[in-house]
């Protein structure tokens, strides 16, 4: 199989292999249990090749221990996450996610690191139709989580030239190629007949148990970093020479998650180990899949991930490996520079004479709070516009394709709903962001999306003192290690460690090519607020002319820097 110096871990199977290998091509007894009515839940191995279909059994944290002094089973719902490539909805159907949250869910939409839609808090006897109601209008939720290549990735803001409709276009073409074959989810959400004696697609790329974890792709137009190419298991950077788009330098082995207390774990940055014209990206992908395929560790999971394939086999190795599968070999990477990874708000101007208004989500949510109708404002716009609407990976919103007669109608909507570019707040709070965390997701140990807005407050009060408000610092913020929000690219980073208390990082890249490093373990709000007025009053005092955050703590001695995710928690 391949180059004889790669070989695949050792050890037993994990159960999730055993889940995986007994499912029927991922069925497993899901549609029977979906109709049971005893119970909201489903049992755990359904509940994993669940995943497959986008979604994930999660109950309300907030109401669990209430529920079992009543001796009730936990408050089960549904998370359902939508495969939208490239982040680019239709007006249709961003009034069908609307429509759904409110008729199914929890009255709110979550606009995800990942750049697409989650509906929470859907009752199981709602899903299939829910599911249903979502294909009606050509999109679905397949593969967007599971054992599978996930959402695929670009860089949202289209502005800049007519590169962004060939990268999306690419982006949506991967993911449809990369997708699983077997039928399992259209018969069972669909109730596509399955005709007896018909022999079930064998997955050719694939192969009956999938990948060892879940596989991130994402493309990036510099000089815009949004998507954080190098935090992606497979990243495509585009290059643009004389206008025109060239091909792509490829990046391999990057990955955000890790485990708290296991150093063997880590997050990763890609490499780029090359470059390929536009037409070979997809033969690219699949055979690099193959590769992680054959060689992950399908033992322990925390240790499965592609980097650490990479890292183990070795990138020289591996890129060896991907050449042979491939029959052709890389071409020398080629030039290019990033310089931000954050969202241009605002009104841009682009291509074509259309124009695309960015506004400022805090924390990707969609919700009608009391002195703001942020949602029913966007379900107006969605009324009468024309163009598309883009979720950015910074968790914000792209009112895109806006035709100059059409804009003086969806400004006065903005206007009228108070929507917002965010203007009015720091550069620090709108380059923040979270992921859901508590109450729904089971693995947070600690607040994210509820707590960060309540910390910003505290951290603009430094910031002001400090005349800091218009310099940009990228603050992520994740209720566990796994790195939803990509924690370890934050120039400041917390990791939820236990409620009310983190793990705080500090000097990553402002452009994403550098990770960032442990500066304190284990603090609550008021260590938190204390380390950072020392650190950003030392800033705004001592730093060199355009010099970001991030450099600056590391040029400044105040934390090392991490030249690599292998000496990560060094």
């Amino acid at each position: 199989m391949g180059n004889q110096l790669l070989t695949a871990p050792g050890g037993a199977p994990s159960d999730v292999e055993g889940i995986k290998d007994r499912s029927n091509f991922l069925r497993g007894t899901l549609a029977e249990v979906m109709e049971d009515r005893i119970s909201a839940g489903i049992p755990d191995d359904d509940n994993r090749l669940m995943k497959h279909h986008g979604s994930y059994l999660q109950d309300d944290r907030d109401l669990r221990t209430e529920r079992q002094k009543q001796k009730l089973e936990p408050a089960y719902q549904f998370m359902l996450r939508v495969r939208l490539p490239g982040g680019v909805a239709t007006s249709e159907q961003w009034l069908m996610m609307d429509e759904l949250a409110h008729k199914y869910g929890n009255g709110t939409l979550k606009l995800t690191t990942r750049e697409t839609f989650q509906i929470h808090g859907i009752l199981k006897w709602n899903m299939k139709q829910t599911i249903k109601d979502i294909h009606s209008t050509m999109m679905d939720t397949v593969a967007a989580c599971g054992d599978v290549n996930r959402n695929v990735m670009c860089t949202s803001n289209p502005y800049q030239s007519e590169v962004h409709t060939e990268v999306h276009t690419l982006a949506k073409k991967l993911s449809d190629d990369l997708l699983p074959q077997t039928r399992a989810y259209h018969e069972i959400w669909l109730d596509e007949e399955k005709v007896a004696g018909t022999p079930e697609t064998v997955e050719p790329m694939y192969g009956p148990l999938y990948l060892p974890r879940k596989f991130k792709i994402g493309i990036a137009v510099p000089p815009a970093n949004d998507i954080d190419v190098f935090s992606q298991d497979l990243g495509f950077i585009a290059i643009i020479e004389e206008g025109k788009l060239a091909g792509f330098n490829v990046t391999i082995g990057g990955g955000m998650g890790m485990s708290h207390g296991d150093t063997q774990t880590y997050p990763q940055l890609g490499k780029v180990i090359g470059f390929v014209t536009t037409d070979k990206i997809v033969d690219l992908a699949e055979k690099v899949i193959t590769i992680q395929r054959d060689y992950g560790n399908r033992s322990v999971r925390k240790y499965a991930r592609f980097k650490y394939t990479v890292d183990r086999l070795g990138l020289q190795n591996v890129k060896d490996e991907l050449e042979k599968r491939l029959g052709w070999t890389l071409d020398e990477a080629r030039e290019f520079r990033f310089d931000h990874n954050g969202d241009r708000y605002g009104w841009q101007k682009g291509v074509k004479g259309k124009w695309h208004f960015t506004m400022f989500v805090e924390g990707g949510r969609i919700i009608d709070y009391d002195n703001y109708k942020l949602m029913t404002g966007i379900r107006e716009i969605a009324k009468v516009h024309n163009g598309d609407f883009r979720l950015t990976s910074n968790q914000n919103l792209i009112i895109g394709n806006v035709s100059t007669q059409a804009k003086k109608k969806i400004s006065a909507l903005i206007d009228q709903y108070g929507l917002t570019d965010g203007a009015h707040h720091s550069a620090i709070r709108r380059s923040a962001i979270a992921c859901v965390a508590l109450p729904t997701c089971g693995l947070a140990m600690a607040e994210a999306e509820r707590y960060l807005p309540e910390l910003m407050n505290k951290i603009d009060a430094i910031v002001d003192e400090n005349g800091l408000r218009d310099k940009e610092i990228t603050i992520r913020m994740t209720g566990c290690p796994n790195g939803c929000a990509r924690h370890a690219l934050g120039e400041i980073g917390f990791i939820g460690k236990a409620v009310g208390k983190y793990n705080m990082y500090l000097g990553a890249a402002h452009d994403g090519s550098r990770l960032s490093k442990m500066y304190r373990e284990n603090i609550g709000e008021e260590e938190i607020l204390k380390e950072l007025r020392v650190i950003l009053t030392r800033y705004a005092n001592e730093r060199q002319e355009s010099e970001h955050f991030g450099d600056f703590v590391i040029r400044a001695g105040i934390i090392e820097a991490t030249t690599d995710g292998t000496n990560f928690h060094q």
